[in-house]
């Protein structure tokens, strides 16, 4: 039991992590958060909606300047103000903004969301259990090695998701008759718009490459008899 315990207190730290930060999550987007009111955008989410089958998509604009979309664990699309601002100036077309909230709404139906806070809870006690064992084991750079490990992982899994989101994502372009030419345009002004452009190694990225999004697209299309 007593060589149990280092387990048993790591999975215990990452259910209590999770439980905390997805607390703070539901509550800084109700605190920061309203619904999305854009005539201009109306008829892109309408043709979603009807390709869905449901009467509306609701989307709710998140106050941060940064450009981004996510879609909560509880199943909610959000754009950021700074990705509607884009839009207002001209810099994104309603039918981008509409292949971001067809992503988004990728990782809801897929299960992405939810299940990644799950994950969530799974890497920080292996985490915390890693860095437990290869502590002592590797004194001075077992806590790094842990992290690393753990980070590859969580990595991997993130870019997995966004290609499936992404997937799923054409289907729904293509069912709503908008395509798939507003999502492979908007991913290549992304990271203009991002301010993006690191030079983090691939697999550490939690975001596949642009130019690989582009090219599994494309990849999608060609499978599906589209463009001939």
């Amino acid at each position: 039991m007593i060589r149990l315990a280092p387990i048993l207190i790591a999975l215990l730290y990452g259910v209590i992590l999770w439980r905390l930060s997805a607390w703070r999550t539901a509550r800084e987007l109700d605190a920061k958060s309203t619904e999305l009111r854009d005539p201009a955008l109306a008829e892109v989410t309408g043709r979603l909606a009807r390709a869905l089958g449901v009467a509306r998509i609701p989307v709710r604009i998140y106050e941060v300047a940064p450009v981004n979309g996510l879609a909560a664990p509880d199943g909610r699309i959000f754009l950021t103000r700074g990705f509607h601002d884009r839009f207002r100036e001209g810099k994104v077309s309603a039918e981008e903004l509409a292949s971001v909230i067809a992503h988004e709404l990728g990782h809801v139906a897929l299960g992405h969301s939810r299940r990644r806070m799950i994950d969530f809870t799974g890497q920080n006690a292996v985490r915390v259990m890693l860095v437990t064992i290869l502590g002592r084991v590797l004194p001075g750079i077992g806590v790094w090695l842990a992290n690393l490990l753990t980070s590859l992982v969580a990595a991997r899994l993130s870019r997995r998701d966004e290609y499936e989101a992404d997937e799923w994502a054409s289907a729904l372009l293509v069912k709503a008759g908008i395509g798939t030419g507003p999502q492979k345009s908007l991913f290549a002004k992304l990271g203009r718009l991002t301010g993006g452009g690191g030079s983090a190694p691939a697999w550490l990225l939690s975001h596949p490459a642009t130019a690989d999004r582009i090219a599994a697209i494309e990849a999608n299309e060609a499978k599906w008899g589209l463009g001939r």
